[in-house]
């Protein structure tokens, strides 16, 4: 129960940091992205008082550790790769035109239009 308030707060923090943005329309805009991220950061800050927002922090971290694990394409290999997409894309296109008018033509004679 406890926790579900934390998160109500949370949410009541973020509606009054996107208010806040509004409400200050006649001041200049740097106050009003203030206002906007003060709210969020008292969101947060309420959010990770619950296990939710502890859960979700832990998974935040493990995504980060495992987005350092994996092996990126060089651009030689980004680039080769594009090159093969790009070209197969071409011949897929060529043959479906292909396929395409001979429908046509075929429909065409069944139909008596040639």
């Amino acid at each position: 129960m406890v926790d579900k308030l934390k998160l109500a707060v949370a949410m009541m923090l973020l509606a009054g940091g996107v208010a806040g943005y509004y409400v200050l329309s006649n001041e200049p805009e740097l106050w009003r992205v203030v206002a906007l991220l003060a709210g969020m950061a008292l969101a947060v800050a309420a959010v990770m008082q619950t296990p939710t927002g502890r859960s979700a922090w832990t998974f935040v971290k493990e995504a980060r550790v495992e987005l350092g694990k994996v092996v990126w394409p060089t651009r030689k290999e980004t680039m080769q790769t594009t090159l093969v997409v790009i070209v197969l894309v071409v011949l897929v296109a060529l043959f479906l035109w292909i396929v395409d008018l001979g429908l046509i033509k075929g429909v065409s004679m069944l139909t008596g239009r040639s």
